[in-house]
């Protein structure tokens, strides 16, 4: 069966879940935590959406997330592909981390953003590791609580529901996850039978979702149509950017060819490494070079423009 398509659109809040391959633990100690902190605070800073609560368990996380105009998808492809590579360096392993596809839940925020907050607080309670969500130090409660600091993490969308004062607005934000303890949790968040379930809201709110939604998304270029973009682009001949040389237009090249592949493909760095020759490193710092430059260089902005619209064409055709 095809996988239905992911729903996106600026504003968005999701419920993502990532779980570990076949139950597996992600984070062995505390040093793999905050690094998963880093990792969520560079997304944060690149792709522009916002963290309103979290949790990390052993073999799983929960996220609340605001979308702004980068998908979901890329997001969380992101942030797992970096995270893996991190573990499989520090545990000597290779594979997958993470359980295939990652379970994204489209929310609606009036209805249900202070129910999914407390619901993913009291995570390590219903899992037996604590008596209270303040106790377990890896989610977004203590935050909450005013006793923690994470600038990544943005609080005030949920405390504004119980008003303009900082400290009141905490004390009742307590209150209200304290009382979701004796009375349990929303059962929306954990039921199967919903006819989509990648919604969860009333009718009026699925419907809004519908008319927002976007077109199918294209099909992704893989790496040798980008290749064929850039030499098209630079005006080489085919194979020419494999073999190319060291001056300064073959190297641009190789940068755009390296930015297009991260920026617009579902292909890695490391695989592009292995057809250009190149390390992931270097590849990596070129593409920080090629963006720098960009911002001041007219020229090469128009270009990465052009690649762009040469890649869009060519899906567009192959749709």
């Amino acid at each position: 069966m095809a996988r239905r398509q992911r729903i996106h659109f600026p504003g968005a809040h999701y419920h993502v879940i990532l779980r570990g391959n076949d139950r597996q633990d992600i984070f062995y100690d505390e040093v793999d935590r905050y690094k998963f902190y880093l990792l969520l605070q560079e997304g944060i800073e690149r792709f522009g959406h916002s963290i309103l609560s979290f949790c990390l368990m052993t073999n799983h996380v929960h996220l609340l997330c605001q979308v702004s105009d980068v998908p979901l998808s890329r997001i969380i492809q992101n942030l797992a592909f970096r995270y893996t590579r991190w573990i499989n360096w520090r545990q000597n392993r290779v594979g997958h981390l993470f359980q295939g596809r990652y379970r994204a839940i489209l929310v609606d925020a009036d209805e249900y953003l202070l129910q999914l907050t407390s619901y993913i607080h009291l995570n390590p309670i219903r899992a037996n590791l604590v008596k209270v969500p303040g106790a377990y130090p890896w989610s977004s409660h203590r935050a909450y609580a005013g006793e923690e600091i994470l600038p990544w993490l943005r609080t005030e969308p949920i405390l504004a529901y119980f008003g303009s004062n900082m400290q009141r607005a905490r004390s009742a934000f307590l209150d209200f996850v304290n009382g979701n303890i004796r009375s349990g949790h929303c059962e929306a968040f954990s039921r199967g039978d919903i006819a989509d379930t990648r919604f969860l809201g009333p009718d009026e709110f699925v419907d809004m979702v519908y008319e927002k939604m976007e077109p199918e998304h294209l099909r992704k270029p893989v790496i040798h149509e980008v290749i064929e973009a850039v030499e098209r682009l630079y005006g080489l001949p085919e194979g020419g950017l494999v073999k190319a040389d060291r001056s300064f237009k073959m190297a641009e090249a190789r940068s755009m060819v390296a930015w297009a592949v991260r920026e617009l493909s579902d292909d890695t760095l490391t695989d592009l490494g292995h057809v250009l020759g190149r390390d992931v490193t270097t590849l990596s710092s070129s593409i920080s070079r090629l963006t720098a430059r960009s911002k001041s260089d007219h020229d090469l902005a128009e270009r990465m423009k052009n690649l762009q619209k040469i890649l869009v064409e060519f899906a567009t055709l192959q749709a």
